[in-house]
């Protein structure tokens, strides 16, 4: 569903931590130092009675109290900092009623991108591929120009920061552009505005700077001063007021909190430190130029939902992770946080700008519309460290510049009348309400616009305290805007289209929904969109989310047109001071939609989501090994995310791509052509494996898949040391599941190794890239085969690699096989890299078109379908020799499948939500989701109850000689599968047993009366002598 999780473990907060450090220098039998741990409480408290009360309960050795000397010292606090030895102690500390919950301190690290790495796209934490710089990843940061020579030693910088000088074209101001001078000149210039600057610092005697409040450091260094130079100029984006380089708000309080040390290496403690120091000095507005896309850092999360909710309004950089989808960054991926991207002075979105939908969601339901705005983040002039000014770019950049803006406005607002009327989600309402929409980025890049200074001032200056949706109007026919929306129209019988908007509730921070939200079509033919809806009942802090299912009703299958109309949401607030009835507020939404007559069979393509896997919460490692600059896959594995590109090119081509997040059992294969599978790490229920071949053989389903790299010796090979948990870590698989896959594919006698595979090679008269793609070890005869000469990389082919000659061949692998399976058809491929934009080489999409063509209509394309390539006896290897799966993790942590229950949830049509699925038990007849109305499905589910363990089917093919095993389900290994063949029914199995069994019993008492007789016989005979 479209909602926020709200549950973590431990384990998985544990996994996710990315401060590590290179295993060159430590052994697995290492002894590291015990790791610090957050104990938060329940409550706050002075940190020595917090200290008393788990003395007072623990036994005194295997643990040991820090002292925090800081600051927030002084105030009372909600955790506390402890290192443990002993293992055992911290599940006696998660037993005391007092105690949270217990989180491991996470180290922070934020790079620097230099001018060089922006236009290179080599931005990133990890820098060969083994090496990744201590703690989380965090958005680098971009120094374009070159500090004064007499700065350049000043402090101890990062050695990996190089210094270049650049002579950059005269800008306007960044103020001008927006419009400044105007609220200037009427006397609004952040006057009694408290801005929380945390970054790098800033020195006291700055000439920039008329009004630097009080300056904190959080640090173990000790020194207030920026010694390497981003928090200065963050500040004079926002307060500056040297000529050459103005800020927003001159007269705005700066509070510099030294949250990051000279090496950029911060810590969660130091956050939550900070973050209640803030709290309790009553701060307004917070920049934070950092992010990064661990949105599972359960401490760090809930302190940010706090310091919202403590009337605080945080403005924070969506990333630079850009042009890539999918790369949002935390914490400004939050509904209540102001998520800022980057724009350049021609207003397009900057190349480094994150994009794409927030992830939290995924796989059952869909991601939130971020950033909320843009602004321009390329070549901006701020302050140096110690006098002058320089030129940034960067979304950390682009952040400072709209808090810069949040400043000004704040002071539009007579100081009695602020906190009444501004608070985080009343000044989002401004800023979205009055941006600009910019007419070429569609809105998971731009969000609601540029940002516009004199429209939200509009907008605040009449302001009524109000509750609203963002966006307030989703139509289809303003493409490309509505992007992927506008692309794809609705048609009956499709999966539900999901839009999950946000709820920005100005009345209060904490509000409900009154009612459930209602649709009112402006037509007769509006009476053909069915919605569900999935939403926050309580909204806190000041937003929530409301997501729509949609689905057209059957009777409009022939339906071809627009629908229109609007959702309606009533909101209500507690009343505030002085009030005596609730706040209450109705939201609209204006839905404008594009319907079409439902498409053949043919061109519809179902997307498999659910078997996805993506960081966090889990080490899930990049698909392609070449990149060295990234080793997570953390950008989704969406249609509308990484593989977006792709989306487009089917779309194009005519195809209809729908998404299920939901297990193999809950779609009806009669509805679509092809089952595409992509890049997929999670195993399959045993009951998806039945009803995949079911599909294929007896209703025709086409099959087409991508797989990834799969080797336990290279995924050991990539473990790396976790400072923070003083452990080793290793993915938990590989590139895609492989293990799991084989056994979904093992009824039809196909099957992947364990090999690495690089290399160039021609198809279909295009050159492509094989990147550490897999080889095709099992597949049936009769199939067409393509293999390629390659190198295998892994660890295991490596050796083999050493002992080629200068002159030696390299061996044929395939990597390509296309088959008719009964009535349906099957195309696998060993790499899915050519279809992923995060890393793409060369695309393979003419290769997925004539897949599809295959799979979808049975067109064969000749260069496939060549006799040269046809296998007359089939590709085999044994069950010893197939990929295994890891012993040493716990999959269950990281799986939708292992451990879970079977069911299909809201990604689904409707009729089936809250059951297992299609010709499936079910439990009850209504075995339904909570909060999902009761839905009798009537014929074809059984009522009877069922167990959905997990199990892994195992092909019992021992020989492919063995005309039983090799003819497993009667399909794989024949001589023609290519020819129509003859499936029993379901009802015939038992016919058959019962025959068979009728049959035996009656020989078997035919030869029972016989043996009767012949015993007569000879006892007789033996009487007698």
């Amino acid at each position: 569903m479209a909602t926020i999780p709200h549950q973590w473990s431990t384990f998985s907060l544990s996994i996710i931590l990315l401060s590590i450090t290179l295993f060159e220098n430590l052994t697995p039998n290492s002894s590291p130092p015990s790791p610090n741990y957050i104990v938060a409480f329940r409550h706050y408290a002075a940190a020595d009675r917090h200290r008393a009360y788990l003395e007072s309960a623990l036994r005194p050795a295997g643990w040991r109290w820090i002292p925090r000397l800081n600051p927030a010292a002084h105030f009372p606090t909600d955790f506390g900092l402890v290192a443990i030895e002993d293992p055992e102690v911290v599940d006696e500390i998660r037993g005391l009623g007092s105690v949270k919950y217990v989180s491991l301190d996470l180290s922070y690290k934020r790079g620097l991108m230099t001018k060089g790495q922006e236009r290179n796209k080599k931005v990133g934490a990890f820098e060969d591929g083994t090496k990744k710089r201590p703690g989380k990843i965090f958005t680098a940061m971009s120094f374009c120009e070159a500090e004064e020579e007499d700065e350049k030693n000043v402090g101890n910088r990062s050695s990996s920061v190089k210094w270049g000088r650049e002579l950059l074209m005269q800008r306007s101001q960044v103020t001008s552009m927006f419009g400044a001078e105007d609220l200037w000149a009427k006397g609004y210039t952040g006057a009694k505005v408290k801005m929380a600057i945390f970054d790098t610092g800033i020195r006291a005697d700055h000439p920039h700077f008329r009004n630097i409040k009080e300056r904190t450091n959080w640090t173990n260094e000790d020194t207030l001063n920026d010694n390497l130079g981003h928090g200065t100029f963050v500040a004079g984006v926002i307060a500056g007021v040297d000529s050459e380089c103005l800020g927003f708000a001159p007269d705005t309080e700066i509070y510099a909190f030294r949250v990051f040390t000279d090496a950029q290496v911060s810590y969660t403690s130091w956050f939550l430190d900070a973050f209640n120091y803030a709290i309790a000095t009553n701060m307004d507005v917070l920049n934070l130029s950092i992010g990064g896309p661990d949105y599972m850092d359960l401490p760090f999360v809930e302190k940010i939902w706090e310091i919202t909710a403590n009337n605080i309004i945080m403005v924070s950089a969506i990333g630079n992770d850009g042009p890539l989808y999918g790369t949002l960054n935390n914490p400004a991926d939050q509904s209540d946080v102001i998520g800022v991207g980057g724009i350049d002075y021609s207003d397009h979105i900057a190349s480094f700008s994150s994009r794409g939908m927030s992830t939290w969601e995924l796989p059952h339901g869909y991601g939130r519309i971020k950033p909320d705005i843009v602004a321009y983040g390329r070549d901006i002039m701020g302050s140096k460290i110690s006098a002058g000014c320089k030129s940034l770019s960067g979304t950390s950049v682009a952040s400072p510049v709209v808090a810069g803006v949040v400043c000004l406005l704040v002071s539009i607002i007579p100081e009695p009348e602020r906190k009444s009327i501004l608070n985080p989600a009343s000044m989002k309402q401004a800023l979205v309400e009055g941006a600009a929409k910019l007419s070429g980025p569609n809105m998971y890049e731009q969000g609601a616009g540029r940002v516009d200074l004199l429209e939200s001032y509009k907008i605040l200056k009449s302001y009524k305290p109000r509750a609203s949706i963002f966006p307030s109007v989703l139509d289809y026919t303003d493409c490309p805007y509505t992007w992927p929306f506008c692309r794809q129209p609705l048609y009956a019988g499709a999966m539900p289209v999901i839009f999950n908007a946000t709820i920005l509730n100005g009345m209060g921070v904490i509000g409900n929904v009154e009612s459930p939200p209602t649709w009112h079509p402006f037509d007769e033919e509006g009476n053909l969109l069915n919605i569900h809806f999935t939403y926050s009942k309580l909204i806190w802090p000041w937003t929530g989310y409301l997501a729509l299912h949609m689905q057209i009703k059957e009777e409009g299958a022939q339906f071809s047109g627009k629908i229109e109309g609007n959702v309606t949401l009533k909101v209500s607030s507690p009343p505030a001071q002085g009030e005596k009835d609730p706040r209450v507020s109705i939201c609209v939404l204006h839905l404008t939609l594009n319907v079409v007559p439902t498409p053949p069979r043919s061109k519809r393509i179902l997307w498999d989501q659910f078997h996805s896997i993506k960081y966090p919460p889990g080490y899930i490692p990049r698909d392609s090994l070449d990149v060295r600059n990234d080793i997570l896959d953390w950008h989704g594995d969406h249609l509308h995310t990484n593989f977006h590109i792709m989306f487009n090119m089917l779309r194009d081509a005519g195809y209809y791509i729908e998404t299920l997040g939901s297990p193999l059992t809950c779609f009806d294969a009669q509805h679509y052509g092809t089952l595409l599978l992509v890049d997929l790490e999670d195993e399959y229920f045993a009951e998806e494996i039945q009803k995949l071949r079911d599909d294929v053989v007896n209703t025709g389903l086409g099959l087409a898949v991508f797989a990834e790299w799969y080797n336990v010796d290279s995924m050991v090979k990539m473990r790396f040391f976790d400072d923070n948990t003083r452990s080793w870590w290793t993915p938990v698989t590989g590139g895609a599941n492989i293990p799991a896959l084989n056994d979904l594919l093992a009824p039809f006698g196909i099957a992947f190794g364990n090999k690495i595979l690089n290399g160039d090679f021609s198809l279909l008269g295009e050159q492509n890239r094989y990147a550490s793609g897999t080889n095709i070890v099992r597949f049936p005869s009769g199939g067409y085969v393509h293999s390629f000469p390659f190198l295998d990389s892994s660890e295991s082919g490596a050796t083999k690699n050493v002992l080629l000659t200068s002159g030696s061949t390299k061996a044929d692998s395939p990597i390509l096989g296309l088959t008719a399976m009964g009535e349906g058809r099957i195309a696998v491929y060993g790499d899915s890299n050519c279809l992923d934009s995060s890393h793409m080489v060369t695309n393979c999409f003419s290769l997925l078109r004539k897949m599809l063509d295959f799979t979808s209509e049975d067109i064969r394309d000749p260069a496939l379908f060549s006799d040269s390539n046809k296998q007359d006896s089939p590709l085999y290897e044994a069950d010893n020799q197939l990929p295994s799966r890891r012993t040493d993790v716990n999959f269950s942590a990281y799986s939708g499948i292992v451990g879970k229950e079977l069911i299909c949830r809201t990604d689904t049509r409707f009729e089936i939500w809250g059951t297992k699925g299609y010709r499936l038990q079910v439990r009850g007849r209504n075995r339904r989701l909570p909060g999902v109305p009761v839905i009798d499905l009537g014929r074809g589910f059984n009522s009877s109850s069922v167990t959905s363990n997990f199990r892994r089917p195992r092909l019992t093919v021992r020989n492919k000689d063995d005309s039983l095993g090799n003819r497993y389900l009667g399909l794989f290994y024949g001589d023609e599968p290519d020819a129509p063949l003859l499936v029993l029914g379901h009802w015939m199995v038992p016919v058959v047993v019962a025959a068979t069994g009728v049959l035996l019993l009656s020989f078997w008492r035919i030869r029972q009366k016989r043996r009767r007789r012949r015993k007569g016989s000879s006892s007789g005979r033996l009487a007698n002598i």
